[in-house]
């Protein structure tokens, strides 16, 4: 059977500061206890035989990553339709300015020179499709909040660096979902 581990990628220094970070261009690292966090993962991966890690544009998922399975031979693979939904002009904005803008437009409503919700679904399922179309029997993926939360189907927040195994009839299940939910 094979594994799909996600994980939400440890604290970063934007989360800290509580600013929306869309655009991999700026690069954002791990805060400190968002080190500490991907050293944690790390251990509580440490039994899985982990073949390969997806990884997004986003240097903060690189990071957890790389401190996650430090010293593992294990393969990096950046998938950018796992990216964090393209906020456009609320990136580096405090969060509460992009749940305030969310709250009064729909999920198909495109943010100001961004994305909308639908398609950032819609790049999701594409990349789970991808994933499901590959041959390793446990694979890590390091992604963002909204990612897992849609993936997982909860309104839960979602923690930083904690695993979520999945396997492969949970995964085709999630990508039939978020597509058939962006076409509503």
């Amino acid at each position: 059977m094979r594994q799909f581990v996600f994980t939400r990628h440890a604290e970063s220094t934007a989360n800290v500061g509580h600013v929306l970070s869309t655009d991999p261009a700026r690069p954002i690292a791990l805060a400190r206890r968002g080190q500490a966090q991907a050293r944690r993962l790390g251990e509580q991966l440490a039994g899985l035989d982990i073949q390969l890690a997806i990884v997004t544009s986003f240097l903060r998922t690189q990071e957890t990553a790389e401190i996650a399975l430090k010293g593992r031979p294990v393969p990096m693979l950046v998938e950018p339709d796992l990216d964090e939904i393209r906020a456009g002009v609320f990136d580096g904005k405090p969060i509460q300015a992009y749940w305030a803008w969310k709250e009064l437009h729909s999920r198909s409503d495109a943010f100001p020179h961004g994305e909308s919700v639908d398609a950032a679904m819609l790049r999701y399922a594409s990349a789970l499709h991808r994933l499901l179309n590959r041959n390793e029997t446990c694979t890590l993926i390091v992604t963002h909040e909204l990612a897992v939360r849609w993936i997982a189907n909860t309104e839960t927040e979602i923690a930083h660096a904690v695993p979520l195994t999945l396997d492969e009839q949970a995964l085709r299940r999630a990508a039939r979902r978020l597509t058939a939910r962006a076409a509503a």
